[in-house]
């Protein structure tokens, strides 16, 4: 795949896979109980190094055999299909963002960050978008393409969710969201599927 259309699709599907996550919510509710700007840069650096994370893990997959590759592609790709159904980022349980706006006054800056950071890093282990990037990464080795894209992606959502919030996000239907995502996702898995049988 062209270096342009790559950077397209993996922007694209993290994009589409990262609206409905927990990460997401989880930035939305830190940005309307602290300060924004810090809040947005703990979970960009907290996103970065599990990029960088999921980057590797690609890199170490693009060593295996082709058909093994796509073999472990598509179980990854389908994997997360079946995650994005069964699975609700959102949890009745928790407090909304009107009640996240109340306590303490504001702790300082490195505190913000620090907190949103652990939060994401925390949150990401294993994620659809952090599959997703390693399965990018190994499958067409170009790392530094896959990783941007994700990356820039993953930024974008989270700034959106910080400094938007409930004014864009909460008009969009999580219903929907998934089932795009979980479209795109076992499209891929199908992709990946058939040319490993074919190899």
């Amino acid at each position: 795949m062209p270096g342009p259309a790559l950077l397209a699709t993996v922007f694209a599907v993290t994009f589409v896979v990262e609206l409905p996550d927990k990460s997401l919510f989880a930035s939305l509710l830190l940005g309307t109980r602290y300060q924004p700007w810090p809040v947005w840069l703990g979970v960009m650096a907290a996103f970065a190094v599990h990029v960088v994370l999921a980057v590797t893990a690609g890199g170490l997959l693009a060593v295996a055999p082709h058909r093994i590759v796509g073999f472990v592609s598509a179980a990854l790709f389908f994997g997360g299909a079946i995650w994005m159904q069964r699975f609700s980022s959102r949890d009745s349980s928790e407090p909304g963002p009107d009640s996240a706006r109340l306590g303490a006054p504001p702790p300082r800056s490195v505190r913000v960050f620090a907190t949103s950071f652990a939060v994401v890093f925390a949150g990401e282990w294993g994620d659809v978008t952090q599959i997703t990037t390693a399965n990018f990464a190994g499958r067409y080795h170009d790392p530094l393409i896959v990783g941007s894209a994700a990356l820039a992606a993953l930024w974008l959502v989270s700034g959106l969710a910080v400094f938007v919030g409930p004014k864009v996000l909460g008009r969009m239907s999580e219903r929907w969201v998934r089932i795009v995502g979980t479209v795109v996702l076992t499209g891929f898995g199908a992709f990946s599927l058939i040319q490993a049988l074919a190899s």
